[in-house]
């Protein structure tokens, strides 16, 4: 929650002094720096600031109004606004579309699970969760207390891949209830040696948290080989 509000902040900021269109100048004039070193530093700073809004994934935003702000602060005019009122306004838009998205992708997911829980093979349980095994392993399962070795793919419903074990390289090797908890309830219904595909809605994965290119809300489809099972060490 701090790199939040710290992110926004920075935005507030950003969004005030990102050089505009016209050719204004920010302060006065340093003697022994060139015109051409000026200009070079003035579009690296854009650049930066710029990227750091974009970073933000506002969406459209006004750019009238974002250039008049720019414009007010450069010219010290008064701002319609003060700076903590900024950063107020930036959070409450952030949450709200977090939140539109969220409904959105809820109901997609909605949508997509009702029709795949038909589809061959599919087991959908209480809990929303469906899974399909692809292949058996050799009956040893995983409990939610054991480490597993695994290699996966994942991909939201309209099939962007957002993570992968393969594309690494690499196996992920973790205790089980560390994962998801679509992941805790899904992979003890396949056996070491055997792969599975996961239908995860998102209140069995990140809810209404935005994760990297996961936006809020998201179904979550995994197609899990579970490699190994290690069972845990019971403390006496």
């Amino acid at each position: 929650m701090k790199t939040f509000i710290k992110s926004i902040s920075l935005v507030a900021v950003a969004l005030l002094f990102i050089t505009s269109c016209g050719e204004k100048k920010s302060g006065n004039t340093i003697p022994g720096l060139s015109a051409g070193f000026v200009d070079s530093t003035s579009y690296a700073v854009g650049a930066s600031l710029g990227s750091m809004v974009k970073q933000a994934d506002f969406g459209e935003l006004n750019m009238k109004e974002l250039h008049k702000a720019i414009d007010d602060v450069i010219n010290d005019d008064s701002l319609k606004i003060s700076m903590a009122f900024a950063n107020e306004i930036i959070t409450k838009y952030m949450n709200k579309k977090q939140e539109v998205i969220s409904v959105a992708n809820m109901e997609a997911g909605k949508k997509f699970l009702e029709e795949n829980k038909t589809k061959e093979g599919i087991v959908a349980l209480e809990s929303g969760l469906q899974y399909k095994v692809l292949a058996e392993g050799n009956g040893v399962f995983p409990a939610a207390e054991d480490t597993v070795e695994v290699h996966y793919k994942g991909t939201l419903i309209d099939g962007k891949e957002f993570d992968s074990s393969y594309t690494r390289g690499q196996t992920a090797k973790l205790a089980l209830n560390q994962f998801i908890p679509g992941w805790i309830e899904g992979m003890q219904k396949v056996s070491e040696g055997g792969k599975i595909s996961l239908y995860i809605p998102a209140d069995l994965a990140y809810g209404n948290q935005k994760m990297g290119t996961i936006e809020a809300g998201s179904t979550l489809i995994f197609e899990v080989e579970l490699i190994k099972v290690s069972k845990a060490v019971v403390k006496k």
